[in-house]
């Protein structure tokens, strides 16, 4: 063996090249990848990491504040404190968070433990019952450089108590959250309306606008709803770069400041609104009491100025209380409202298709002046009832039907003429001008025409007054009838339609427009409830100017009578009509004779020089229905129905400045019940202007 080793290599040329295809398959796997990621894929996964290191904040904005038309503050938004936990900024020590968490615990009165985190327990904000260390725990795994909330809308003391501590309590803070505040509540409820959560359905629409589900609120009813992208302004953001734990490190970009909502100033005076709920609460208290049962408790009082649209009050009775509805909607309460037979989540004012009764005959009244169905001296017999014949127009053989149509005084007002006929509310007058008869009134204003004036006086279309639930209630014809009922229209239709009883429906606005109108000598002015679009500075951003919709003494009404095979409604192509100015001014004095000889003349409901300082003119209605809640209470008899009480009037009768409508469910006579409503609201707007004049004199 010499001096020098020599090494062998005893592996096969086979197992070498073996290792060298999997160090080249290896290489070739990674070199791959590596170009897949880098190259093929480059910006998907570039955009991918972007993502992860930005983050988008979206910055909330402040709500617009809804004052009457005083500057007296209806809506507004103040500070909500919330106590929060950031798990990033706890101290590292587990002894020590745990003394943070017995001391906030007993100042906060959240216990330490509670309910464990799971799938079938989420932590939701201020509504789960877990503990101070659950919720801890679900921030560190989350989001630990976000605040998760301990506590919410804890009183001012006990927010400052806790932030005084929060030198001794590192990562305990307190947040201010800004929520809706209603200082006239349920007084106003009912107009105002609430926030509500976004819903999902809307999430994507709102989204796009920039709002942030499960944060940001949104009208749900009322004004809210319906000035809902006015009042709402405009949220900010910030784009930030942020670490792995969530960390905000800087901004990317210029941020994006919140535009604040728009404000709102309303036409309602808040002092009459509540003058006019405190008449109506009194009186169907006293109604109540008197009578041993509380039968009245659902009504209307609305108050507008007929010269320029604005509405000055608006009572729907019962109401709610939309405070309650600020921070949650309570499940319970909202069941409580939605159950309640009185609907107190709707506006009646708006949202309520009634009879009209008798105030409808206002209508009547100038169609059948303006046609020449009658003439204002013309003196008509009005006995106790009328009883006409009626053919079943359905069946060629049936020789007719005796139906009695009866009116309201049953002795019968013997003879009358055109004022005295709507100063005593006759019904057997208006039968005659609605429907003829025989040759004392060879043809009455028939419901076609009916159906025109009605139009033109507001009826069967929403107003528009700035309300999301108004409805349009109904003015039937011989079309309608036969569609949903497959029978002809009658005579009789037309005298129940002429008083404003059989399908006619209507809402307490459309009777007040009605009044309004004839109070204006014709003129439509637009109702409204929104006087000025203010900025945050309460700078006028767009200002509502009385708006006149139509003048019935100057602009034609186009008469459109239907399908020429439809009994009554032959078409006139091209017919148009205006209302003579001496038609409004003869309504108007039967109207006023109501107040002075008529239907409100009685000393107790209040329209006398000793009760109200102003003349006054106005008209009574008692409806008879038969709804689904009259029905479940055996109320629905034949001749004997329940009935419902309006009352309608204006004033002062030389230059009329307001004019009110009151409304009582089940309220019976309506001069006896809604009257004194009326009255004492008409007399309480005198008194407002009388301490305002004063105010401003020199």
């Amino acid at each position: 063996m010499n001096g020098s080793t020599k090494l062998q290599n005893n592996l096969s040329d086979r197992r070498i090249l073996s290792f060298w295809l999997i160090v080249i398959a290896v290489f070739s796997i990674y070199s791959y990848r590596l170009f897949s990621l880098q190259i093929l894929n480059g910006e998907t996964y570039l955009a991918r990491a972007e993502d992860n290191r930005t983050d988008t904040i979206n910055l909330a904005t402040q709500r617009g504040i809804i004052y009457d038309r005083n500057g007296v503050i209806l809506a507004r938004n103040i500070p909500s404190y919330n106590i929060v936990l950031t798990a990033a900024s706890l101290p590292d020590d587990d002894g020590a968070v745990q003394k943070i968490y017995r001391e906030v615990s007993e100042a906060i009165q959240v216990p330490v433990y509670g309910g464990e985190l799971s799938t079938e327990n989420l932590y939701v904000p201020c509504r789960s019952d877990h503990g101070i260390t659950e919720i801890g725990e679900y921030g560190r795994s989350s989001s630990p450089y976000t605040g998760v909330m301990l506590k919410c809308d804890v009183d001012r003391q006990l927010a400052l108590t806790v932030q005084e501590k929060a030198i001794d309590w590192p990562g305990i803070s307190v947040e201010i959250q800004p929520i809706r505040d209603y200082p006239t509540g349920s007084l106003t409820a009912s107009l105002i309306g609430f926030l509500g959560p976004i819903p999902a359905i809307q999430e994507e629409e709102f989204r796009a606008k920039g709002f942030q589900p499960n944060r940001d609120k949104v009208g749900y009813a009322g004004l809210e709803l319906e000035y809902q992208d006015i009042l709402a302004g405009q949220n900010g953001q910030r784009v930030v770069e942020v670490d792995v734990g969530g960390q905000v490190l800087r901004d990317i970009q210029p941020p994006v400041n919140p535009i604040p909502g728009q404000n709102i100033r309303l036409t309602i005076d808040v002092r009459l609104q509540q003058a006019a709920e405190a008449i109506f609460k009194k009186e169907v208290t006293g109604w109540n009491a008197w009578l041993g049962d509380e039968r009245y408790r659902t009504g209307v009082i609305i108050a507008m100025n007929p010269q320029t649209g604005e509405v000055l009050a608006m009572v729907s009775y019962p109401s709610y209380e939309n405070n309650r509805m600020a921070r949650i909607i309570p499940a319970y309460y909202y069941e409580q409202l939605i159950r309640d037979p009185s609907n107190p989540l709707l506006n009646h004012a708006v949202g309520d298709v009634l009879p009209a009764g008798s105030v409808f005959k206002l209508v009547t009244a100038v169609g059948s002046l303006n046609e020449g169905v009658v003439t204002p001296e013309q003196i008509l017999e009005a006995p106790p009832e009328l009883i006409i014949t009626e053919k079943n127009y359905l069946s060629t053989n049936d020789a007719g039907l005796a139906r009695r149509f009866v009116d309201w005084n049953e002795g019968g007002f013997g003879h009358l003429d055109f004022v005295h006929g709507l100063a005593n509310s006759s019904n057997v007058y208006f039968y005659k001008l609605g429907g003829g008869y025989k040759d004392e009134v060879p043809e009455g204003l028939g419901i076609c025409r009916l159906g025109t004036y009605a139009a033109a006086m507001g009826y069967g279309e929403a107003p528009n007054v700035g309300l999301p639930d108004e409805q349009k209630g109904l003015i039937p014809n011989p079309t309608w009838k036969r569609v949903t009922h497959g029978e002809s229209w009658t005579t009789g239709d037309t005298y129940l339609s002429g008083v404003g009883q059989g399908y006619v429906l209507a809402t307490p606005i459309q009777v007040l427009i009605s009044a309004a109108i004839v109070a204006n000598d014709g003129k439509y002015m637009q109702p409204t409830l929104v006087r000025e679009i203010l900025d945050e500075d309460t700078n006028v951003v767009q200002a509502f100017e009385p708006t006149l919709r139509w003048d019935l003494t100057k602009d034609p009404l186009i008469q459109v009578y239907g399908e020429t095979t439809i009994r009554g409604c032959e078409p006139i192509p091209g017919q148009t009509t205006t209302v003579a100015p001496w038609v409004f001014e003869k309504v108007q004095e039967g109207m006023r004779l109501a107040v002075t000889e008529g239907t409100l003349s009685k000393s107790i409901i209040g329209f006398g020089p000793d009760n109200l300082t102003v003349a006054a003119a106005g008209k009574t209605g008692t409806a008879e229905y038969c709804d689904t809640y009259a029905a479940e209470k055996n109320r629905c008899i034949y001749g004997a129905w329940p009935s419902h009480a309006w009352t309608v009037a204006y004033a002062p009768f030389e230059n009329p400045e307001i004019a009110v409508v009151a409304f009582v469910y089940n309220g019976e006579e309506g001069a006896t019940v809604a009257g004194p409503m009326v009255a004492q609201t008409l007399e309480a707007y005198f008194e407002l202007k009388a301490i305002d004049n004063a105010l401003q004199a020199p």
